[in-house]
């Protein structure tokens, strides 16, 4: 396998990934992939008041007492996220998420191309266009989605997420281990970036990088 570096991408924080990856075509193998963290089906209805609202609720995140209120609070995270106030933005996205559900991802590409180009500001166009690519083994298209949603929101744990299995999967663990550090600290209770955190301590930490 053989990839060249370009420009990192930096996360809030003072974390510098290389995220920027030209793989080459041996990555593209069809095999069982990582799941990256999505947005749930049934989300809460939510008001405008978003980077208020946000704040708020990245607070109460770190600070629930159980994993029920946990998932409560993300749950309204990701029902912002979601939001639009375009009519045709929040429209196409609907069709985009049938489209991903039902394994068609050639129509939910041209789905999300059209958000992204009438609302480059929908940080979830481009996250729902990272994990399309990255469904594709696409990962220096996923990466730059990745790098589009993490500079209009820097606390996207899911994002973040995606980040680090890609990284890993590039075999960059020092970087893969930084970013799956951020997403916990920002959303201490992710199913299973805990143990990946732990795993890949003891990789990296327990040798010279």
């Amino acid at each position: 396998m053989s990839f060249r570096l370009s420009p990192v991408l930096k996360l809030n924080g003072g974390i510098a990934i290389a995220a920027m990856l030209a793989l080459s075509p041996c990555l593209a193998q069809p095999r069982e992939k990582p799941s990256i963290p999505q947005a749930p089906s049934k989300l809460p209805r939510v008001d405008s008041a978003r980077t208020k609202n946000l704040d708020f609720l990245f607070s109460a995140l770190k600070a629930a007492p159980d994993e029920d209120s946990a998932r409560a609070v993300e749950a309204r995270i990701w029902a912002i996220w979601m939001k639009t106030p375009s009519d045709t933005a929040a429209l196409l996205m609907a069709r985009a998420q049938v489209a991903l559900e039902a394994k068609k991802l050639e129509i939910a590409q041209k789905l999300l191309d059209a958000i992204i180009k009438i609302r480059p500001d929908y940080v979830e166009a481009w996250n729902k266009r990272a994990t399309l690519f990255y469904l594709e083994n696409d990962y220096t298209h996923s990466l730059d989605d990745i790098q589009e949603v993490l500079r209009r929101e820097p606390r996207h744990f899911g994002a973040l997420a995606g980040l680090g299995i890609i990284l890993q999967e590039t075999g960059d663990d020092k970087h893969a281990l930084a970013a799956f550090r951020r997403a916990l600290e920002i959303n201490p209770h992710l199913d299973k970036v805990p143990d990946l955190v732990k795993t890949l301590t003891e990789k990296v930490e327990g040798r010279d990088i």
